[in-house]
């Protein structure tokens, strides 16, 4: 029986591919749900190198995911705090400013974009939007990790089957356009520079899940389930740039691409259906980013005062952090928030998360793996790669 670092016996689905989804509900949100993230890291380099900086972005998701996921469960690090003081000793608290600074940002994102959705299908004022996702993120985070796996779950099969019908339907409709402008375009821009940056914050979507990493039952376990992540990923985000690709380059200037395209398919029925995944999309992004501060708190009651955080206290934590963030998308709307901020905030990740991990975290887990094997096989089963 596979048992995880919370004592439980641990399914396939929470060893394998709980990680991987958590992580593509974080990216979705954060990464590509309204299209215009792509629109601005990837457009510029073509179609040709826009798919090429894709593929990069996804190549680098798995890796940087692996060596995560394998850190957390070596030195059982489930929550961000406990993750960088093993990793970067007292220079954790650089990474927990940025990562502030980076959930205020992306939550102000989700806000955004949910008001933009709101006011494009319905005509609501862009705040009624913004205010039912921070209601919905609450109710969901309130509980913990239960009703946060719960809804990463149920989600994923109906965010994947949205985009597999949209790709379908866009074929149908625009097919000849896209392999026209494919055909007839070339890679421009720098396609390696967009791909880096794009998977560089976000890829912290990695921490961010950390919490959803109990049930990993070995190194092996955390491996596997990192290379499969950017996969699970990626794909979602590729099927729409393909689909994208057959109004470039005016699209580029379209700040919900995704309803631009959904109002040229003319199927009023399909298009509320792809809005409701994407507010779905945002959902389970902002219940990530949310439930990680919860946990972090969380962790420090356990360690000093050996009490669990309450719903009471998980629901004010939420309420305080997403009012902020209310007012931040309020303030500067979704084009100007994902153009100034995410830029600057994957430069900082790079120095803080990525380049620490793949060099300290790498020695660290050699060492890791060398200690257990010098002990007797009894004494550390469950905790070798099997």
């Amino acid at each position: 029986m596979k048992v995880g670092a919370d004592g439980k016996k641990a399914s396939f689905f929470q060893r394998f591919l709980l990680p991987g989804f958590a992580f593509k509900g974080f990216v979705i949100g954060g990464g590509y749900a309204t299209g215009r993230e792509l629109a601005e890291f990837f457009l510029v380099s073509g179609p040709w190198g826009g798919l090429a900086g894709m593929v990069l972005a996804m190549v680098l998701w798995s890796l940087i995911c692996a060596a995560t996921f394998a850190f957390a469960q070596a030195f059982q690090t489930f929550d961000y705090r406990s993750f960088f003081a093993v990793l970067l000793g007292r220079g954790w608290i650089v990474f927990e400013f940025a990562y502030v600074l980076f959930i205020i940002l992306v939550v102000a994102v989700f806000g955004a974009a949910a008001g933009e959705i709101g006011a494009a299908m319905f005509g609501f004022p862009v705040m009624v939007g913004t205010i039912a996702l921070a209601l919905s993120i609450i109710a969901a985070t309130a509980l913990g990790n239960t009703s946060v796996e719960r809804l990463f779950k149920f989600a994923t099969p109906f965010i994947y089957f949205v985009y597999a019908i949209f790709m379908i339907l866009a074929f149908t409709s625009f097919g000849e356009r896209i392999t026209d402008h494919f055909s007839l375009s070339t890679s421009a821009g720098n396609w390696a520079l967009g791909g880096l940056t794009y998977a560089s914050y976000n890829v912290v979507g990695a921490i961010v899940i950390l919490p959803l990493l109990r049930h990993l039952t070995s190194r092996r376990d955390a491996v596997v389930a990192g290379l499969v992540a950017g996969p699970l990923a990626m794909w979602p985000a590729i099927v729409f740039f393909i689909c994208m690709i057959a109004f470039y380059p005016g699209i580029e200037a379209e700040t919900l691409p995704s309803n631009f395209m959904l109002e040229k398919l003319n199927s009023p029925l399909f298009q509320i259906a792809f809005q409701f995944m994407i507010f779905t999309a945002l959902l389970e992004s902002g219940v990530g980013a949310i439930h990680s501060i919860n946990e972090r708190v969380d962790h420090v009651l356990m360690t000093r005062r050996d009490i669990r955080l309450g719903t009471g206290a998980r629901i004010a934590i939420a309420a305080m952090i997403l009012i902020g963030c209310i007012f931040v998308a309020d303030r500067f709307g979704l084009i100007a928030l994902i153009a100034s901020g995410y830029t600057a905030l994957a430069y900082i990740f790079i120095g803080v998360y990525i380049l620490p991990l793949m060099t300290i975290g790498i020695v660290k887990l050699y060492k890791n793996a060398a200690t257990l094997s010098a002990r007797p096989a009894a004494d550390h089963h469950n905790l070798s790669a099997d």
